[in-house]
């Protein structure tokens, strides 16, 4: 049986038409490929080439071996083709999944860094709400979701992907807007725009006045951060969210302000228990864990 090799060095002969040819084609040793081309035709018992007019040409009985070897070229070359086609994306899609906080900057981000390694491939984004996350994986609509809390299910792992803090925010006419750092208890005097203290993402920003025995004043309830912060822009108030949320916010329209007190959360990258990851979906939750390690320095 020839190898790829074997077989790439027979035509290269066959191409050139001699020895001195067929290795200036593969760039290497002419002895090298006199060598082999004898180890090849004693192998299979057929003389391949004949020489005439010093040119190597194939054999009468070694022209159906030739249309196979050009067959198998072909082959391989379309091969490479789709092996290339496939490096750079052409014809796949990704899917994720995504809460809100992170699929407003943090997600875009990641596609744009993969669209340069990957400039065909493409994406199909979703939004999730947390009622949505277990058939978004379990029904195979995604691959991948980024979540900023985890949930407890046999079918679904959740492993740790980047961790990120709490800031408070205000309008730039805000009282506080100057300040420098601001604590837990400086806030709790204020009414804030916030999320549902019973909503997962909400219990984010609850746990953090809990954990220093004060309380919430929530007048104003919003569902997703870029609502919340969309409302502190119009000056209806202040907020605590994650600096995922807010990143890359102009600062004449908002102020972000550092909590004094550690605020870090973890967040999370959920994928099936039973199902192994592309690799276009393994490079990108490393390519938005990066994004967002770096956001946090």
């Amino acid at each position: 049986m020839l190898t790829l090799r074997q077989i790439e060095i027979v035509r290269a002969i066959m191409v050139a038409g001699s020895i001195a040819g067929a290795a200036k084609l593969l760039n290497v040793s002419q002895p090298g490929i006199s060598r082999t081309m004898k180890h090849i035709e004693a192998s299979i018992g057929i003389k391949l080439f004949v020489k005439r007019s010093g040119r190597y040409t194939p054999s009468e009985e070694a022209q159906g071996v030739f249309r196979q070897i050009n067959d198998v070229h072909r082959k391989v070359d379309d091969l490479q083709i789709m092996l290339t086609k496939l490096n750079r994306g052409h014809d796949v899609e990704l899917s994720i999944g995504s809460v809100p906080s992170l699929a407003q900057v943090m997600v875009p981000r990641a596609v744009v860094a993969m669209q340069k390694l990957y400039p065909e491939l493409h994406f199909n984004i979703e939004l999730l709400k947390i009622e949505e996350a277990i058939d978004y994986l379990m029904l195979e609509r995604g691959e991948v979701i980024f979540m900023s809390y985890r949930l407890d299910h046999p079918s679904i792992v959740f492993e740790p992907l980047s961790r990120g803090k709490l800031v408070f925010i205000a309008p730039p006419s805000h009282a506080e807007a100057g300040r420098d750092s601001i604590s837990v208890r400086e806030i709790a005097r204020y009414p804030l725009i916030g999320i549902d203290p019973n909503d997962p993402y909400g219990r984010i920003m609850a746990d953090l006045f809990r954990q220093h025995g004060l309380q919430m004043n929530i007048p104003i309830k919003a569902r997703f951060g870029t609502t919340v912060a969309a409302l502190v822009e119009r000056q209806a108030g202040v907020a605590v969210l994650d600096s995922f949320s807010i990143a890359g916010m102009r600062n004449d329209r908002l102020r972000v302000i550092p909590i004094k007190e550690d605020t870090h959360f973890q967040t999370y990258v959920a994928t099936r228990r039973d199902t192994a990851l592309s690799g276009f979906a393994e490079r990108f939750i490393e390519t938005t864990r990066g994004i967002m390690d770096r956001h946090l320095d």
